[in-house]
């Protein structure tokens, strides 16, 4: 939803915030350009409201170098043959745009180590029981 979920600006200001250092993260993205303007961010931060962002591994990486503190969770499919299953029943892309997601993702994989945590979506009621206890012990660890 434009102005809640997503702003939408036009590229000149995109190229203009990434030189004035205006993003927490972007990239770009099978030929998309993301952003997350960092002082919305910052501002929920110290207000002492939980932030989620739902990034890829190289928005993670950035948020780890300009915020230290954030705690990183990867969120990984069951096996690669779910996952691969799982976009195939989108029926969302061509053939070969899914052999490019499928590589991308097991190209992220590989990088879940460095998270702070891993949590398996093999069953979403779990997965998000997980996530909100991750995000509850971080929130405990926060002072207010």
């Amino acid at each position: 939803m434009e102005g809640r979920d997503y702003r939408f600006i036009s590229p000149a200001r995109f190229e203009e915030l990434i030189k004035e250092g205006g993003f927490l993260a972007w990239a770009e993205v099978f030929g998309h350009r993301y952003g997350t303007l960092h002082p919305p961010i910052a501002e929920d931060i110290e207000r002492g409201r939980n932030v989620i962002l739902e990034i890829d591994v190289q928005g993670a990486a950035a948020v780890r170098k300009k915020m230290p503190q954030a705690v990183l969770v990867f969120l990984a499919p069951p096996s690669d043959q779910e996952l691969e299953r799982r976009l195939r029943a989108r029926r969302t892309e061509s053939e070969a745009e899914l052999e490019r997601r499928l590589a991308a993702a097991r190209r992220e994989m590989e990088q879940r180590t460095w998270f702070d945590h891993v949590v398996v979506n093999d069953d979403v009621d779990r997965a998000a029981a997980e996530v909100a206890a991750i995000i509850d012990g971080a929130s405990g660890d926060r002072e207010t």
